[in-house]
C-alpha cells in the first residue's frame, strides 16, 4: 500500500462521513471502487459529490444523482468553483450523522476539486487550491463550523496506465514522455460519444485521432524544424483543455443492459 493509501486509511478510521469527490462529466472515470469498498468494511457513510456541474447540462448532473442514489449512495451534484448547490450539499452533510461534531473526510482523486470544495464548507479559503492535479499532499484537519470538522486527504490515485491517468485528470500532461497516446484515446472517444464538439472547437475536421492531431499542429502554428507539425504539442493541449473544463465533453450514465460496477481500483 502507497504511502497515500495508508494516509487515506487512517483519515477514513477518524472520521464518521467520507465525502468521495467525482469530476461529473466522468464520474465512473473518476470514482475509486477500493475507496468506497475501505470506506464500507470501516461503516461509514459514504457521500458521493458530483463536482464542476457548471461544466455539464443540469440535466446530465441529475441523471447521475439519480444512478447514485439508484445504487444505495446519497449524493448531490455542486459547482464547488461557482458556489453552485453548496447548501445541499451542507444538509446531506447533517442528515449522514447524529452526532454532535461531525468529522467528514473529503477523499477523491486529483484535480476533482477536494481544496475547492474545503473552502466553500469553510466559507474563506482556508487551503490552497491549484489546477495542477496532486496539488494536495498531506492530510490536513480543518474547522469548517461548530458541528463540522473536514480532514483533506491526499488524491488518491487509482491504479492504471500514465495515459490513463491523464484522461481521468489524475496526471498532468506535461508528466507524460508521449501525450499522443493518451490524447489519441481521448480524440477518439470524444469523436464517438460527442461527434462535431471537437471541429467546432478546433475547426480542425474529425476522423483519424493522429490525423486529426497534426491537423491541430499545423492549424495552432505549432511546428518544428522545417515546418514539422509538433503533434506531442498538440497532444498536450488537448489533454489540458479536456482536464481545465475548456473541453465540453461530458458522458451519461450507462444504460441498464451496461455494467453499473464501473470505477477505477
Amino acid at each position: 500500500m502507497s504511502e497515500e493509501w495508508r494516509i487515506v486509511r487512517r483519515v477514513l478510521r477518524g472520521a464518521d462521513v467520507v465525502l468521495e469527490v467525482l469530476d461529473v462529466r466522468d464520474p465512473l472515470g473518476t470514482r475509486s471502487r477500493r475507496l468506497e469498498e475501505m470506506a464500507r468494511r470501516m461503516g461509514k457513510p459514504v457521500i458521493i459529490v458530483l463536482n464542476k456541474s457548471d461544466l455539464v447540462p443540469r440535466s446530465v448532473a441529475e441523471e447521475w444523482v439519480e444512478y447514485f442514489r439508484a445504487r444505495g449512495y446519497r449524493a448531490v451534484y455542486i459547482s464547488a468553483a461557482k458556489r453552485l448547490g453548496t447548501r445541499m450539499l451542507w444538509r446531506v452533510i447533517r442528515r449522514a450523522s447524529s452526532k454532535d461534531v461531525v468529522v467528514v473526510a473529503v477523499t477523491g482523486m486529483p484535480n476533482v476539486g477536494k481544496s475547492t470544495i474545503i473552502n466553500v464548507l469553510r466559507g474563506r479559503h482556508g487551503v490552497g487550491t491549484s489546477p495542477i492535479p496532486g496539488f494536495t499532499r498531506h492530510a490536513t484537519r480543518l474547522r469548517a463550523a461548530t458541528w463540522l470538522r473536514v480532514i483533506d486527504t491526499p488524491g488518491v490515485v487509482p491504479r492504471g496506465d500514465r495515459d490513463e491517468l491523464a484522461l481521468r485528470g489524475a496526471l498532468r500532461p506535461e508528466a507524460l514522455d508521449d501525450p499522443v497516446v493518451a490524447a489519441s484515446r481521448l480524440v477518439e472517444v470524444v469523436e464517438e460519444e460527442m461527434p462535431g464538439l471537437l471541429e467546432g472547437m478546433y475547426g480542425v475536421p474529425e476522423g483519424d485521432p493522429y490525423v486529426f492531431l497534426e491537423a491541430l499542429a499545423r492549424r495552432r502554428g505549432l511546428l518544428g524544424r522545417g515546418g514539422v507539425p509538433r503533434v506531442d504539442e498538440a497532444a498536450r493541449l488537448v489533454l489540458r483543455d479536456w482536464q481545465s473544463g475548456r473541453m465540453r465533453f461530458y458522458r451519461r450514465p450507462p444504460s441498464a443492459d451496461q455494467s453499473s460496477e464501473s470505477g477505477s481500483r
